[in-house]
């Protein structure tokens, strides 16, 4: 019996040793978490619970140059109710108000707001939707209706804001303006994007439940800061203009893609940039940056670095006499053919460009630089067209060009290069040429951006940035100017001469150049020029006598059976850009005869308004007419003309039926 009950005592005593040293762990254990370590368990607590979010910051707004708004940050609030941190009494008290209040701003009845609440709260919903991609107006309508006025704590009411980029000109320049996401950083948005972007800010959110997050404060932990604002250069109603006139003509001649821009001859300011390309169902829109991105064989409008080469040089004169033949020549096999059967015969240098005749200028280019054309290629290079402009903008193309003894240059390639083959540069290489011929030899670099600004302050400016001040020798220039006027006036361009206003230029046609392919019946055709596909271009200046502005027309694939010569498919895309900057921003520089007025536009008012405002000289109604309309009419009554946005007038500052006093500025408000 003894021995039975010391064996009892024995397995106790093991048992109450096992228990005080388990409990002794235990405790040790809960010593060590709450004490020894609790500062690391609540961290980890804390992350597996709260992290904070970024707030992504408002990224500066993209202005015209004339203050129009081209790119913004807007924000956009979802809002989501934590129903279970709202006290049941007060629920119940107000549940019916702010369904009602949520019914008429949302445009549902009171009754399913009610339910929706209701239910979820019954579920223990901590994370309901209520509205997604509100305005910020909307967010604090939103934010004063009953139980959310409480906050996140007693009222359950939880905003979450994010950053949309938007257009307000919409699709027009967009590929320039550019955007920073997920199709890359194109554009002036890309250049700039380093002051564009802001500063961050940060908030804390607690998990509620199934990933999802709600916030912890009503206010963020680190405010984010806006951006920097970038000020272009551009004109919406220069850009609205180019913009409408590449698109018709890509339209009607159902072209593949095509581009125009606007220089400002003496600042290099961009005005206007557009770079259209279509579809598989015929609709055009910014699908890449072709003015500066490709680079393509320009053909006949690189016969002006030809000339101004021969002409700086004294080996010609405009006045040399060419024999162009019978209009096709052979060189080393090669044929070189003007577009006119028969030639033009014995032609001074100055009528080879104006009629563009590639057997002349190739025979004045072999003649004095075959046997030097490292000189000819000197020029080039002084001309900006051997080496990529270097603009802010990503994706330059790169020019080709071929040097003697080097990869790529052959027994023809001089002579090929003289009439715009066998070398490749952008439409704004070649603009950037033209804008200094037009500008008196002085070469400046193509300027997108005017100024950057922080909280209406001016942080940085961008100035004229002058690649060459003297490109060619000033009779050069002067000789290469009327040369180019003659092109319009009695040249490849002659369809577009207009008396009321003087415009110079050179109109260009090249056959693309096709590789090696399988057409469409599976043959395999060889590398060569086409007979199908062509480049047609139109690059020059207004006005003559003082340029205000530089412009150029690259049209690719237009439809054959429709035209593909330069002067048919660009030049006219080019009088339309002129004529209607002209009209609507008048030049003193050039000013057409007083007695000019629109047809159109005195017809419309012959028997009513027009003559009544003439000859009582009273501020006629302008509203609802087209602003170049407008701009004609009121110039002819002498008055002073500025215009805001684009489109038809909409608002006058002067008072129709007011007495006209010659030299007042009349403010036209445009839709």
């Amino acid at each position: 019996m003894i021995s039975y009950k010391k064996s009892i005592l024995t397995k106790f005593y093991i048992v109450a040793a096992f228990m005080t040293i388990l409990l002794s762990l235990i405790i040790f254990r809960i010593i060590d978490i709450q004490y020894l370590q609790g500062d690391k368990y609540i961290k980890i607590s804390k992350e597996l619970t709260r992290k904070p979010f970024t707030i992504n910051a408002n990224k500066g707004n993209v202005y015209a140059s004339d203050g129009n708004l081209l790119a913004t940050s807007m924000s956009k609030f979802t809002i989501r109710m934590d129903v279970m941190s709202v006290a049941a009494e007060i629920f119940n008290k107000d549940v019916a108000e702010l369904s009602e209040s949520l019914g008429d701003f949302l445009g549902k009845s009171p009754s399913f707001f009610e339910k929706k609440l209701r239910d979820a709260r019954k579920f223990k919903n901590r994370y309901l939707l209520i509205a997604k991609d509100l305005g910020y107006n909307d967010y604090v309508k939103i934010k004063k209706f009953p139980i959310f006025k409480l906050g996140v704590y007693r009222g359950g009411f939880i905003a979450e804001q994010k950053t949309i980029r938007t257009h307000p000109i919409g699709k027009i320049a967009e590929r320039t303006i550019g955007y920073h996401d997920a199709r890359g950083e194109a554009g002036i948005e890309g250049a700039f994007s380093e002051y564009l972007k802001g500063e961050d800010g940060l908030r804390w959110k607690q998990k509620i439940a199934k990933g999802q997050w709600k916030p912890i404060n009503d206010v963020n932990e680190k405010e984010p800061i806006d951006g920097h604002d970038v000020v272009t250069t551009l004109d919406v109603n220069i850009q609205d203009i180019t913009h409408h006139a590449l698109l018709r003509q890509l339209e009607y001649f159902e072209a593949e893609h095509g581009c125009a821009v606007v220089m400002e001859t003496s600042t290099g300011e961009i005005k206007a940039i557009s770079n259209l390309g279509r579809t598989s169902k015929g609709k055009y829109y910014e699908k890449r940056n072709y003015a500066v991105w490709e680079s393509h064989e320009p053909g006949s409008t690189f016969k002006l670095a030809s000339l101004m080469a021969a002409l700086d040089d004294k080996k010609i004169d405009t006045s040399t006499v060419v024999d162009t033949e019978k209009g096709r020549i052979y060189i080393h096999g090669k044929k070189v053919e003007d577009s006119q059967r028969g030639g033009y015969g014995e032609i001074s240098a100055a009528r080879v460009f104006e009629v563009s005749s590639n057997v002349g200028i190739v025979k004045l280019i072999r003649k004095h630089y075959d046997d030097n054309p490292e000189q000819f290629l000197g020029h080039l290079k002084a001309y900006g067209l051997t080496e990529k402009i270097g603009l802010p903008i990503k994706g330059e193309g790169n020019p080709i060009v071929y040097y003697p003894g080097k990869p790529g240059w052959n027994k023809i390639s001089l002579e090929w290069m003289s009439w715009g083959y066998s070398i490749a540069i952008t439409p704004l290489q070649t603009l950037m040429f033209y804008n200094a011929v037009a500008n008196n030899g002085e070469m400046v670099k193509p300027r997108f951006i005017k100024e950057l600004r922080k909280e209406n302050r001016i942080k940085k400016s961008f100035q004229k940035e002058i690649v060459n001040p003297q490109i060619a020798k000033p009779e050069t220039i002067r000789k290469l100017k009327k040369v180019l006027e003659n092109v319009v006036k009695k040249g490849t361009a002659n369809n577009i001469y207009s008396s009321n206003f003087s415009m110079a230029g050179k109109t260009g046609t090249a056959k693309k150049y096709v590789g090696r392919h399988v057409n469409e019946k599976g043959d395999t055709i060889s590398g060569g020029y086409s007979n199908k596909r062509y480049v047609a271009s139109f690059a020059g200046f207004f006005p003559v006598d003082v340029p205000k502005y530089s412009c150029i027309v690259v049209i690719h694939d237009p439809n054959k059976k429709k035209g593909y010569y330069g002067a048919t498919v660009a030049a006219p895309v080019f009088k339309e850009i002129a004529q209607k900057i002209y009209t609507s921003t008048p030049i003193e520089d050039d000013v057409v005869d007083g007695n000019f007025s629109s047809k159109r536009i005195l017809d419309s008012y012959a028997n009513s308004e027009y003559e009544t405002t003439k000859n009582n000289q009273i501020i006629p109604n302008v509203t609802g007419m087209p602003a170049m309309d407008a701009i004609s009419l009121l110039e002819n009554f002498g008055l002073l003309v500025e215009v805001r946005g684009t489109g038809k007038v909409r608002r006058q500052s002067l008072k129709k039926g007011s007495p006209i006093k010659k030299g007042t500025t009349i403010i036209l408000n445009l839709s």
